[in-house]
Parts: C-alpha cells; sequence; structure tokens
C-alpha cells in the first residue's frame, strides 16, 4: 500500500463518517451526493482551502505541514492513535537503507521474554511480533486459545488464525468485535511498514479469504493493542472474562508480551484454574516440543 494512496483513503473514510450536526457545520439542505462532510465542509472546519485539501486526498500533496495535520486531526476528530496514523501516511520518514544481509524468515523471541513465559504458569501469555505472529507462547495460552504448537509457523498468526479458523467464532463471544481490533491493528502496521511483503501477503489473503476482513479493511480503522477485556466462551469450562494487557519491549518495540488474566476471587479465575488443572497432563507432554518450535 502506498503512502499516498493511504493518506487518501484514511481521509476519505474519516470524513465520511462525520455529520454536518457532529461539527456543528449548517447543513442548507437539499439532497447530500456524499455519506458525511463534504470537501469544502471539511476544509473550511480545518481552515485550509479546498483546493489544498481535495489535492491532499487525491495525493498529490507531499510533506504537508504538522499544523495542517493537526488541525485536520482536531476538523475529523481523530484519536490518538488516529493521528499518529495521519502524520506517518502524510509524512513518511526516509526510507531505510537496505541491508545486504539476508532476513530471517520468522522473528527470534527475546531470551527474556521466553523466560518470563516460562515463568507465567498460571497465567496464559503469549510474544506477539511484526504482523501479529505469534512467536512464541506458554502452556497456559494453549488452554485458554489452542496449541499453537500443532499449527505450522506460517498458520500462527493471531489474524490468520482469528479470521480463517472457524473455531474463533465460537472461542470469542464478542468475535466481531476482536476481529475489527485485529484489522485496525494490522492498518496501523501498514502505515508503520508500508514496505513490508510479508504484511502486504498477509492483507492480501485475508481480503481473498474473509468477506468480514475485506469489508472492514475498506472502512480503514486504526487501533494500537494495548489492554481490555476479553470474554470468551471455552469449550471445556465455558464463559471466561479476562484482562489483557500488551507489553513491549522498550528497545524493541516489534516484539510484544500479551497476558491474559482473571480478577481474584471472580467465577472466571475459578474455571482458568479447572482450565489449567484439566490442560496440564498434556502440556507436560508436549512441553519439549512447545520448546523446539516456538523458537522459528
Amino acid at each position: 500500500m502506498s503512502t499516498t494512496t493511504g493518506l487518501g483513503a484514511f481521509l476519505r473514510t474519516r470524513r465520511s463518517r462525520l455529520r454536518p450536526e457532529d461539527v456543528a457545520v449548517p447543513d442548507f439542505g437539499g439532497r447530500r451526493r456524499v455519506s458525511g462532510l463534504r470537501r469544502e465542509e471539511l476544509a473550511q472546519l480545518a481552515g485550509v482551502s479546498v483546493d489544498y485539501y481535495t489535492r491532499m486526498e487525491q495525493g498529490r500533496v507531499s510533506n504537508p505541514s504538522a499544523a495542517v495535520l493537526g488541525a485536520l486531526a482536531r476538523a475529523l476528530r481523530l484519536d490518538e492513535d488516529e493521528s499518529r496514523h495521519l502524520h506517518r501516511l502524510a509524512q513518511p520518514g526516509p526510507a531505510a537503507p537496505r541491508d545486504p544481509r539476508p532476513r530471517p524468515e520468522r522473528q527470534q523471541v527475546r531470551p527474556m521474554l521466553r523466560r518470563l513465559l516460562e515463568e507465567l504458569r498460571d497465567v496464559p501469555a503469549l510474544v506477539m511480533g511484526r504482523r501479529m505472529d505469534v512467536l512464541a507462547w506458554n502452556a497456559a495460552a494453549c488452554a485458554l486459545l489452542g496449541d499453537y504448537a500443532a499449527l505450522k509457523p506460517a498458520e500462527r498468526n493471531i489474524a490468520r488464525m482469528t479470521f480463517l479458523n472457524p473455531a474463533s467464532r465460537e472461542l470469542f463471544a464478542d468475535w466481531t468485535a476482536c476481529a475489527r481490533e485485529n484489522v485496525a491493528y494490522l492498518h496501523l502496521e501498514a502505515g508503520l511498514h508500508p514496505d513490508d511483503p510479508q504484511l502486504a501477503s498477509l492483507i492480501g489473503e485475508l481480503s481473498m479469504k474473509s468477506e468480514d476482513f475485506r469489508r472492514w479493511w475498506a472502512e480503514h480503522p486504526v487501533q494500537d493493542k494495548t489492554s481490555g477485556i476479553k470474554r470468551f466462551h471455552h469449550p471445556v469450562v465455558g464463559d471466561l472474562e479476562l484482562t489483557y494487557e500488551t507489553l513491549r519491549v522498550a528497545d524493541d518495540p516489534g516484539q510484544a508480551l500479551i497476558t491474559y488474566a482473571a480478577a481474584p476471587d471472580s467465577p472466571s479465575h475459578d474455571a482458568l484454574r479447572v482450565l489449567l488443572a484439566w490442560a496440564a497432563p498434556s502440556a507436560a507432554a508436549s512441553a519439549a516440543v512447545r520448546r523446539s518450535v516456538s523458537g522459528g
């Protein structure tokens, strides 16, 4: 996805979701030929000329100023993630010098993250890499989310499993919300790494194989993965409500530790303990295999 094409699509989708009454723009009646704000209405709100804004949507403005982008972000009512995404699309940084060394097929998990996974015996946890690849996991994560060791490395991807594995629709009680979050995070990744061929391949695959993904991708959502509540309907223990946290490595934001925990003394806490006890024998039997395959 080129940055100019992405910028135009992003601006159009954000403009289309606003109505005149949302931003106190007078609507003089008559049939509106576009959903949301007209270009001239948004330009007026942002304090730029209609011609300049039109050329931005068409990808014919190079390196707009931070002041203009800030005005557009305020006019479009962008949140923090969306505002940063707008700046990245409009002001892409210089291309990194090409590294002559061959790039590894998969990231290597940082040793400390692997050690943390082994220590978190009672907390489902995994390491997410670039493009939402699952790089490593603990036994508790397998009990909750499925056996990653049984999958080929290329299939261990959160977005791919969410959209292409039918079991995910049963596991996640709020599947639509989870799936849309994945789309929004991949859009964020695409803005950060517009020239990543593996990311482009993943997005293309999901677009071809999932109508839901294709429809939501066209809406251009943007959202980082941080923390929140996930509700599960597990085939073994039933309903679970868990809090997830995303902990990023300061000097390597391409790897993040994601944990899932239940509130103390809650029904979900008791159910999670039952699930981990149920899964313990098979987890112990496959521990050696898990360690050998999770390194990629």
